[in-house]
Formats: C-alpha cells, sequence, structure tokens
C-alpha cells in the first residue's frame, strides 16, 4: 500500500509540474527529479522496490513511442549522417574516454567494469533531452537532431553494457563474439519491429474503432520490446522501429477520431510516464548515499572526475563532428538538420542530460559474478553513475533556458512560417481539385458550386491568413467574426442541451448506456 501510495503522489507531481515549470521556467523533468530527491530524503517515505529488470521495459517503450510520433521516417533517413555521428560514434568515444579515466582513478576497478561503467553514462536522455528543449522554443533542426540522437543512442549504449557485463560476471570476452551479438541484436530488431508494425497495421484495420485502436498503441511498444528481447534483440530499436512503421504506412487521412483521440492520449501518457520516470531518479538517491557511507571525499572525487569527462568529451567531439557535418552538408546538399552557428553546439552540448536509461542500468547490474564473488566494485559504480546523472540533469537541465536565452538561440519562425503557408497551399488546391474533379461528375447548382468555391479558398486561409490579398483577407475577418457569433450561439446551445441530458441521467428509468450514446453524439457535434 505505501508503494501505491508513493506511485499516486509521483503521478500527481507528474501533472503538477508541468504548470509549475511553465510558470518559473524549469523543465518538468528536472522538476520531478527534485521532488524524488526532496521524498527520498524524508524518513516516512518508503523505500522503492521496483525490480531493477523491469524498469527498462516498463518505462522506456511508452516514451520512445510518444517520443517517435513527433518525428518520421523521411526526417530520421534525412538525419543519418549526425545521428550517426551522435548515436553511435559519440557513445562510443564517451564509453572508451570514461572507462579509461575511470580505470585509471579508481583503485582496482577492473577494465570490463569501467566498460560498463562508460556504457551506461554514455547516452544522453532522449527523454530528458526532448522534453527539455520542446519548451524552449529552439529551432526544429536542433529537437530533430536531439531526438535521432536520443532515440538511437540507447540502442548502442544498452548493447555496450551487456557486453561488458557479461565479461565482468563470466570472466571472458571475445571481441569477434561481441561484434556479431551487436549485428544480430540489430537485425532481430529489425525484423521484429517491421513485423509488429505491419501485424499491428492490420490490426488498426480490423479494429475499426478509435479507442480500440488507441488501446492497441499502448500495447505495441511493450509487446515490441519484449519480444525482440526474448529472441535476444535489442527491444529498444524494435520499438523505434515498429513506431516508425507505424506512423509511416498506419495513417488513414480520413481517421479524424482517431488521430484526435490518440493524440490526447498519448500526451497523458508521456506526461504522466516521464514524470514517474525523473521521480524515480531521485528518490533512487538513497542508494549512492548508502554507499558513500564514509567515504564521501574519494567517491566524490571520482564522481567529478567521471562528470568532466562525460560533459568535455560531448564538447571536444561536437565541435568537429559539427564542422565535418557542416562540409559535407554544404559539398552533397542534403537535406539534414544540422547545427548552423557556434550557439546551437554550445546549446546542443549543454542538451546532453542523464537519465532513466542510466538509473535503469545502473541498478540493473548482477550483485555476484558467475563464480559467486561480488561484483567487483558494484558501489562505487552506482555511486558514480549517479553523480552523474544528478550533475548533468539537474545542474544542465536548470541552466539551460538561462543558455539559451543568453546566446539568443531560437526557432526561425520566417521559415516555419514560411512551410505553413506552403502547406496551406497545397491544401487549398487539393480541395480545388477535388471540387472540380465533383462538378464534372455531377451537376452542382451554381450558387452552391461558388459557396463551395469560396470554402476551398477559407481552408487554406484559415491556415495561413496571409494567402488572400486585402480584400479577400477583410472579407475572410468578417466571416471569422460572424462564425465565432455563430459558433458561440450554437456552443452555449449544445451546453443546454449537454446539460439537460446530463440531468436526465439521474431520473427514474433513465438507462445511463443510452443517455452516455446521446451525450456523446452531442460531444462529436461540439467538436466539429
Amino acid at each position: 500500500m505505501e508503494q501505491l501510495a508513493l506511485l499516486l503522489v509521483l503521478l500527481l507531481g507528474a501533472l503538477v509540474s508541468v504548470p509549475i515549470g511553465d510558470r518559473f521556467g524549469v523543465p518538468a523533468p528536472v522538476l520531478m527529479t527534485l521532488l524524488g530527491i526532496a521524498l527520498a530524503l524524508l524518513d516516512f517515505v518508503p523505500q522503492v522496490n521496483i525490480p531493477p529488470g523491469l524498469i527498462l521495459p516498463a518505462l522506456l517503450p511508452p516514451l520512445l513511442y510518444a517520443a517517435v510520433r513527433r518525428t518520421s521516417w523521411r526526417q530520421f533517413t534525412a538525419n543519418r549522417r549526425p545521428i550517426f555521428l551522435l548515436a553511435v560514434a559519440l557513445v562510443f568515444v564517451t564509453t572508451v574516454c570514461v572507462a579509461a579515466v575511470a580505470h585509471t582513478v579508481v583503485p582496482g576497478l577492473t577494465l570490463a567494469a569501467a566498460v560498463a561503467l562508460g556504457a551506461l553514462v554514455a547516452p544522453p536522455d532522449p527523454i530528458a533531452a526532448t522534453a527539455v528543449a520542446g519548451q524552449l522554443g529552439l529551432p526544429r533542426r536542433l529537437v530533430s537532431i536531439l531526438e535521432g540522437e536520443g532515440l538511437f543512442n540507447d540502442v548502442t549504449a544498452i548493447v555496450l553494457y551487456h557486453i561488458a557485463i557479461a565479461a565482468v560476471v563470466t570472466g571472458t570476452f571475445s571481441l569477434p563474439g561481441a561484434v556479431l551479438e551487436f549485428l544480430l541484436s540489430a537485425v532481430v530488431a529489425l525484423v521484429v519491429g517491421v513485423a509488429l508494425g505491419w501485424v499491428a497495421d492490420k490490426l488498426m484495420d480490423l479494429l475499426a474503432d478509435a479507442t480500440l485502436q488507441v488501446g492497441l498503441t499502448l500495447l505495441v511498444p511493450y509487446v515490441s520490446y519484449v519480444l525482440a528481447e526474448r529472441l535476444h534483440g535489442s527491444g529498444v530499436l524494435a520499438v523505434l522501429v515498429t513506431a516508425l512503421f507505424l506512423a509511416e504506412y498506419a495513417t488513414d487521412p480520413d481517421d479524424v477520431l482517431m488521430r484526435l483521440a490518440g493524440h490526447t492520449f498519448w500526451d497523458v501518457v508521456d506526461t504522466l510516464v516521464t514524470g514517474v520516470a525523473f521521480g524515480l531518479i531521485g528518490l533512487e538517491l538513497h542508494h549512492a548515499i548508502r554507499t558513500a557511507s564514509g567515504r564521501w571525499g574519494e567517491m566524490l572525487g571520482w564522481a567529478a572526475a567521471v562528470v568532466a569527462v562525460v560533459v568535455l568529451v560531448r564538447l571536444v567531439y561536437l565541435l568537429p563532428a559539427t564542422w565535418l557535418t557542416k562540409r559535407l552538408h554544404a559539398r552533397r546538399d542534403h537535406d539534414e538538420d544540422i547545427p548552423m552557428t557556434w550557439r546551437e553546439t554550445v546549446v546542443m552540448w549543454w542538451s546532453g542530460m542523464r537519465g532513466v536509461a542510466s538509473v535503469a542500468l545502473v541498478l540493473a547490474i548482477p550483485l555476484r559474478t558467475q563464480d559467486g564473488a561480488p561484483f567487483p566494485d558494484r558501489d562505487e559504480i552506482v555511486f558514480i553513475a549517479f553523480g552523474v546523472i544528478m550533475a548533468t540533469l539537474v545542474l544542465q537541465g536548470l541552466t539551460l533556458p538561462w543558455l539559451v536565452k543568453r546566446l539568443g538561440v531560437q526557432a526561425d519562425t520566417e521559415v516555419e512560417q514560411e512551410f505553413e503557408r506552403a502547406l496551406a497551399i497545397r491544401a487549398a488546391r487539393a480541395a480545388k481539385q477535388r471540387l472540380k474533379e465533383i462538378e464534372a461528375a455531377e451537376e452542382l447548382p451554381e450558387e452552391l458550386s461558388e459557396q463551395l468555391v469560396r470554402r476551398a479558398f477559407d481552408i487554406g486561409v484559415r491556415i495561413s491568413p496571409e494567402l488572400g490579398d486585402e480584400e479577400r483577407r477583410e472579407a475572410h475577418r468578417q466571416r471569422v467574426t460572424r462564425l465565432k457569433r455563430l459558433r458561440r450561439i450554437q456552443g452555449e446551445m449544445l451546453s443546454a442541451a449537454r446539460q439537460e441530458v446530463l440531468a436526465a441521467r439521474s431520473e427514474a428509468g433513465a438507462d445511463p448506456e443510452i443517455v452516455d450514446r446521446v451525450l456523446r453524439h452531442l460531444d462529436v457535434r461540439s467538436l466539429r
């Protein structure tokens, strides 16, 4: 019961942290981490007893699926080079550098254990980066890179982590075997992701109901993750592939209710699960505090050294990587998102926060090796990892808004507005073209035809009012004024109707199902 009460507190905090964060300019994930720390320091708050092996499969699939919904396969392929440099190459470089420093400064730490430490602190958290960056009005290209890096770096880091842990537990390591395991893990994940995406697409058509379809989207990421892991593949990569497949192929332009319901549902899931995940990070602080008892000086020094490596390696790596990407971008004219100035590169550097994946991996470190001996320097690894997580998440998360404002990095609103205008023109043309096809096939009264032409034009103008000339814009403004008045009156009429239907619920002999059915009809009418 105490664990359930703690979970409810975290869920409530996840909701409340959003408006509080917006009011004070602090990212909600950072607030939830601070809330978790505050709860962990209270004596009457119970310790979290979630099995470490359940943290990744419980939290990561829905968070990744929600993040993938904001991107597309086309965006990923266009940005494959910067994503590879950040999500694969940078994870390898960070792992090697952290392992080298940790092996040197921590007495007795084996090289394999140091590699495990490097792998679990190497990947910036996809949820932290996108949650924080999405609230700061950054250029879309930067958000795209951070999303791509966050989505794919866990795949590399988790595979490296498992290889290093296996080397410590068994006492053996084979480089060819490790490379083969890496490749097989990716192949299995790709097969599972595509196959499950295809099956889910067919099930969407079979269900043909928005409520059932949204429920299916909640199950799909979990099934994809678990199935891939059972087949010794990468569960994270499988979820990404499944989500990208559904985003690309399982899209019905006329399924309005599914889109609206799905968007709202996944916004709720994203908010709640993100809040719980970062609250757990703060709550797990007691592990690190207990580990450092009596050795605060030397362990803080080790943690500070690793934090410095993690932060500086990202900066030192990003500067030449960004320069190289710019050169290749200019020569080949690829349609990819890259940092265009040194200021944007600095923002990318400071956005490298660690979070959920690192916590889950450090808590999943085995207690003993294969021969029954204690896992070497497990306590030291746990403390250092939590030092990195807290330093990057809290320090960088709290100062990132100030840094973005100080450097003047913001979205290019003119480019975004131009793209919006282009889409508005395409939408209006498509509507007019369809109207011409209908007029060719059917005989429409002249008055109705003229009205429909105006409606087709209004489709574009409502999206981007700048499309029309001054006279048309004025006519559009007048129509909008009339429509607003009409909708206000209609809204009040529908509100009175809903109140009357709801009042019927408490009347004798009223069937609640019929009442709800009528109420749903009125709600849909109000939505339209």
